[in-house]
């Protein structure tokens, strides 16, 4: 049987986009961030994907993954998702490759959608019409007072009713940093983010001293590898505060063994990660069968439409760099209305389309 929309052409570029000010977290530091951009074309129509990784991910979109899916049906999304799979194999499919598969998969989503002329939103068929963010950023780099000043903007100009600062680059500054945060944001939700910063019985300790602070939030308190350590921290933290963690997973048996672990109140995904909207979707659907709260990683305008469809979907983190990077390469990048984005339903895909000429200068 003929395919319906052969795949012609699949390119990659990346595009390493310099921050606006110095950013670090409890772990690492950087001064820009690579955006690996592919194009899937097939029926006159060209799909737009990404992922924040290494610009080694566009070699392997062009070396290892175009090959096995052109000439398919661009319409076989699961089928082609598996090749991509099977074809990183012996190179590793966690990692960079699943980076790699991610940016093609959400370009594969997005041109399925294009060819039938319909909102992505409409195509994965929307649970919601908006999706709840939270302003993330106060990097470990900032001064106390850009600290205040960004996250109280995204509660008095964006209307956000949560914001998630990080620590444990010097766990000794923590405690008066989240306390010039809570001074700042008022009665707004406050979350950290450790990335892994500290050890058990550190991140206990902080527990207790962040609650009293009014921190609903504990983001990777202890390495998110730990699923004893996460489970300890769910188990012994105050009630008042959720443990999250799972960003950093790149495959759905991943989020199995943190959800049998129960290491987490809220499982974390990234569909730039985690193979795109496929396995974005698979993990979303582990967490509505564990009863279990969703959060999306980063990407706020790549994950729009996919939150729109996810059940237990509980916000999507309108993260600083990326939120900045989406709005400066992309027409189309959604805005913060009453702590909330909502989906474009008047654009096909996912609604995004790439300034080239204003990229040019960016390009790896």
């Amino acid at each position: 049987m003929a395919a319906a929309a052969p795949i012609r052409r699949v390119t990659a570029r990346s595009f390493r986009i310099p921050t606006d000010a110095p950013e670090a977290d409890g772990t690492i530091a950087w001064d820009a961030t690579t955006l690996v951009l592919v194009e899937v074309a097939a029926g006159g129509a060209t799909g737009l994907g990404y992922s924040y990784a290494d610009a080694a991910a566009a070699e392997i979109v062009t070396d290892v993954l175009a090959g096995k899916i052109k000439e398919q049906d661009a319409f076989d999304i699961p089928k082609l998702w598996l090749a991509m799979v099977r074809a990183v194999r012996n190179i590793g499919w966690r990692g960079v490759a699943a980076c790699a598969i991610s940016a093609v998969d959400v370009a594969l989503w997005d041109l399925k959608a294009r060819l039938l002329d319909v909102p992505l939103v409409a195509l994965l068929g929307g649970e919601r019409d908006a999706v709840p963010i939270y302003g993330s950023g106060g990097f470990t780099s900032y001064s106390v007072a850009q600290l205040q000043k960004q996250l109280s903007g995204w509660v008095e100009r964006d209307g956000c009713g949560f914001v998630k600062m990080k620590i444990g680059s010097a766990p000794e500054n923590d405690l008066p940093r989240v306390q010039a945060a809570r001074d700042a944001i008022g009665k707004a939700e406050l979350f950290v983010d450790a990335n892994g910063a500290y050890d058990r019985k550190q991140a206990l300790a902080f527990a207790e001293k962040f609650a009293a602070l009014g921190v609903t939030w504990f983001e990777e308190p202890v390495s998110s590898d730990d699923l004893e350590g996460l489970r300890l921290m769910r188990e012994r933290a105050p009630a008042c505060m959720e443990i999250a963690a799972g960003e950093y997973g790149y495959e759905q048996f991943y989020f199995r063994r943190m959800l049998e672990a129960q290491a987490v109140d809220v499982l974390q995904a990234d569909a730039t990660r985690c193979g795109g909207y496929t396995g974005f979707l698979k993990a979303a659907a582990l967490a509505d069968a564990w009863g279990m709260p969703l959060s999306a990683h980063t990407a706020p305008a790549l994950h729009l439409p996919v939150c729109c469809a996810a059940p237990r979907l509980r916000n999507i983190e309108w993260f600083h760099d990326h939120a900045r990077i989406e709005h400066l390469v992309f027409d189309g990048a959604p805005h913060p209305r009453d702590g909330a984005i909502r989906p474009d339903r008047s654009r096909p895909g996912h609604g995004l389309e790439f300034k080239d000429q204003d990229a040019a200068r960016l390009a790896a």
